[in-house]
Parts: structure tokens; C-alpha cells; sequence
């Protein structure tokens, strides 16, 4: 199994990935599930094959679209020698409901819990609402016209209310979805509160207390499960922030090093070389030749994979 980490960009209710690049074959027979630290809402307009939901796989083609909650294994396999075209919209629910409901936490809990109550994998004309809603928040990022990130968060705020009501829980039934792996179940809280700080100075015992385990613990536990340790994870996270801020800004390296939480530019300048092969000027200089290799920078989440 795979942890795949993504950030939902400063200021934005949603990271949406869309276009040439995400029209390929997916991953013909892949024997693997992955799981994200964010909810993932995938539309297919074109293509067919599987999809698999925990241990229930489904046949897909275009017209279909898939609610997946943040912790949830899945992934998508392609037809054999077809091409699909996916979009894919991520969503920081717990941010987003937290900051939304900051005045009344009860509220908020209440639809965090209930949005991320299950997975869902219909039809469009099943829950055409739904499916219009995302048409269009995937539209609004693409075109990027006046005003689209308000547009885009009262577009977000209306599909994930959409959610929790389409997710009525029935108390009997239902029950949350996590990664069933005992041990990569353990460290998750730690997981998020590394994509929540990374820009502070972290230091092993807050990760071990947010847990509830020994630092010895937490350290075993996270070279077994993602086969490195929270230091080099931590700095995995911090690289990728980097990398945005690299290609985005004509901010210093100096500055991008210690917003990215980098504490010298010294072990800023060691750690992205030792993770993508070139320096941060490089990248910058030329991203899309280096891009690929932090995308499939994969975390594998067991052994033997």
C-alpha cells in the first residue's frame, strides 16, 4: 500500500489536478491500493476499467465520478492499452468545515465525521447535482476568471454539504473508513500533524505524544511502515512545499528554505539534492524536467512492495 501526500495550495479551497497530463492509461494491473491525506473526488469524462474501493472493485467508464475520503485505500486501473481522462479534485475537509464552522465546533465535528463517512462511485446522472458541482469547480480552477476562488469555495461549501447529506448515517451500518494496516493506522495522526506544522520546528516527542506512544515506538513503527524515518519524511513534505514555492514565486531560496521550515539554507540545499538529484536553483531554472521524479517519490506504506 502507498501513502500519496498532497497539499491544497495557500489561500485555496481545493487542489485540482486536470488536463493532457492526466489523460493516460491508469496503471494497467496494478495489484496495490494507495491512500491520501486528503478527500479525493475523481470525474471521468472518458475511458473504461476498474476501480477498486478497499476490497471492492467496480467497473468504470466516462460519465462516472468517485468521492473518496482522506485514509480510504483504493486506486484506478485502465482498460489494457486504453486511455482515460480523469480529473481529480483534493480537498482538506477538515480544514475547510473548521475554518467555516470556527464559531461552533460541535457543527463542525459533526460534518467532518459525516463527509468523510464513506466512499461513494456513481453514475453522473445518479446524483447529477453532485456531479454538476464538481463539473464546475473543476471548470472555475482551469479558466481561473475574476473572482473564481470565492467562487470555487462556495461551489466546495455546496458539494461537501451535498456529501454529508447524501451520507445520512445510520448508526447501525455505517461506520468511518480508515487503513485497515494496524501500524500505518497508529502513525496517521502523526502524518496529518506533520502536514499541518511543517513549517515549524518539529521534534519527535510532540509526534510520539500526538499518537499516544513511546518515541521508541513511533521511530520503529515509521521505518517499518513507510521505510524511512519522521526526520526524512518530515523533510519529504517540506521539499514539496519548497518546489511549489520555487516554481511559482521569485521569492529568494534563502526565504523559500525557511518559510518550507528548513531552520539553515545549508540543510535545505542537502536535503533537496538528496531527494531530487539537482539543486533548488536547477528546479527552478527548469521544473517540468525534475517534476516527475518528486510525483513518484511513492511512499510505501508495507514491505515487499
Amino acid at each position: 500500500m502507498e501513502y500519496r501526500y498532497y497539499e491544497v495550495p495557500e489561500k485555496c479551497p481545493v487542489l485540482v489536478l486536470q488536463g493532457e497530463k492526466w489523460l493516460q492509461n491508469y496503471g494497467y494491473q496494478i495489484d496495490y491500493l494507495h491512500f491520501h491525506n486528503l478527500m479525493e473526488i475523481g470525474f471521468c469524462y472518458y475511458g473504461e476499467g476498474t476501480i477498486v474501493l478497499e476490497d471492492e472493485e467496480l467497473p468504470y467508464h466516462g460519465g462516472m465520478f468517485t468521492v473518496v475520503p482522506k485514509n480510504f485505500p483504493h486506486t484506478t486501473n485502465s482498460k489494457e492499452n486504453s486511455v482515460c481522462s480523469w480529473a481529480w479534485v483534493f480537498v482538506d475537509v477538515e480544514g475547510f468545515i473548521t475554518e467555516l464552522y470556527k464559531g461552533n465546533m460541535r457543527m463542525a465535528q459533526k460534518l467532518i465525521a459525516r463527509i468523510n463517512q464513506k466512499a461513494h462511485f456513481v453514475k453522473n446522472e445518479e446524483r447529477p447535482e453532485v456531479a454538476e458541482m464538481i463539473k464546475l469547480i473543476i471548470k472555475c480552477m482551469g479558466e481561473k476568471r475574476e473572482f473564481y476562488l470565492e467562487e470555487v469555495k462556495g461551489l466546495t461549501r455546496a458539494l461537501l454539504m451535498q456529501i454529508a447529506r447524501w451520507n445520512e448515517r445510520d448508526e447501525e451500518q455505517e461506520k468511518n473508513s480508515i487503513v485497515d494496516d494496524a501500524s500505518i493506522a497508529l502513525i496517521l495522526p502523526a502524518l496529518d500533524y506533520i502536514g499541518e506544522n511543517y513549517k515549524e520546528i518539529l521534534r519527535i516527542e510532540e509526534l510520539a505524544e500526538v499518537c499516544h506512544i513511546s518515541e521508541t515506538h513511533l521511530r520503529r513503527i515509521f521505518q517499518e511502515s513507510m521505510r524511512m524515518t519522521p526526520v526524512e519524511y518530515i523533510n519529504w513534505v517540506r521539499i514539496r512545499a519548497a518546489c511549489k514555492e520555487l516554481r511559482k514565486t521569485n521569492i529568494s531560496v534563502n526565504e523559500i528554505a525557511m518559510r518550507s521550515g528548513f531552520t539553515t539554507i545549508s540543510t535545505f540545499n542537502r536535503n533537496f539534492r538528496r531527494i531530487l538529484g539537482v539543486s533548488p536553483q536547477q528546479w527552478r531554472s527548469a521544473p517540468e524536467h525534475y517534476e516527475r521524479k518528486l510525483l513518484n517519490f511513492d511512499i510505501k506504506t508495507q514491505e515487499g512492495w
